[in-house]
């Protein structure tokens, strides 16, 4: 009788590792499976996030971006940088609104094509507006303010990109990370200084810019509640 008990019991414990192992396994498979479609769909956004370069690279050589193909590369690629920027900055907000965790997972890409752009930005600028003339360069930075708050959001954006791998933020700490990555709200503010400053006339699209990143600073303020993980879409 106790025999006949006690292989009960074992069947019944069995029973019980079996169930959790199987659990175990269905997690594994729903997260490799949940990893490989952030990784599909990593790749669809950096086809995207390319397209505009591959766009302007193809008007460049087959003449087809208008009456002025210098302004029109400088100014798309300037414009590209800042709205990655900003699809980099409304990420974190939009994780923490829906629970969509997945989605910091996706966030490095956008900020690291931003920074591609604005070097874009800037070498088409220093090749069709200066001829590579540094003297020319640094007279447009001491003269037209523009020019100077659009370096400076360049140089802040540059150690961030540098530093963006997994490797610098564990060679730095996690702590001194994220401080030297909150200088991205001051690249943003003077890449949107350096946008309206720029514009002679309709400072209508910067200023849309402009109330954009006060509502990133506003959503950033309040200190939203960062909801658990709500159903996943991919």
């Amino acid at each position: 009788m106790l025999s006949h008990h006690r292989r009960k019991c074992l069947t019944l414990n069995e029973k019980a590792e079996i169930i959790r192992s199987g659990g175990v396994k269905a997690s594994n498979s729903r997260s490799a499976g949940q990893q490989s479609r952030i990784a599909q769909a990593g790749k669809i956004l950096f086809a995207l996030y390319l397209a505009p370069a591959v766009y302007l690279l193809w008007g460049a050589l087959t003449n087809s971006l208008g009456v002025n193909p210098a302004e029109t590369l400088i100014n798309d690629s300037g414009l590209w940088s800042l709205r990655l920027l900003w699809l980099t900055l409304g990420i974190t907000p939009l994780r923490k609104i829906t629970g969509w965790h997945w989605l910091i997972r996706l966030r490095r890409v956008p900020a690291l094509f931003c920074f591609f752009y604005g070097c874009l930005h800037f070498l088409f600028y220093l090749v069709f507006e200066q001829a590579f003339d540094f003297a020319g360069v640094i007279a447009d930075i001491s003269q037209k303010p523009y020019i100077t708050v659009g370096l400076a959001a360049f140089l802040i954006l540059t150690p961030l990109a540098v530093t963006s791998t997994d490797a610098m933020k564990r060679r730095l700490g996690g702590r001194n990370w994220r401080n030297l990555h909150r200088l991205t709200y001051v690249a943003a503010i003077a890449s949107a200084f350096h946008y309206l400053l720029l514009v002679k006339r309709d400072i209508g699209p910067p200023a849309i810019y402009i109330v954009l990143l006060a509502l990133l600073f506003l959503l950033r303020l309040v200190k939203l509640p960062v909801r658990p993980p709500s159903k996943e879409l991919i």
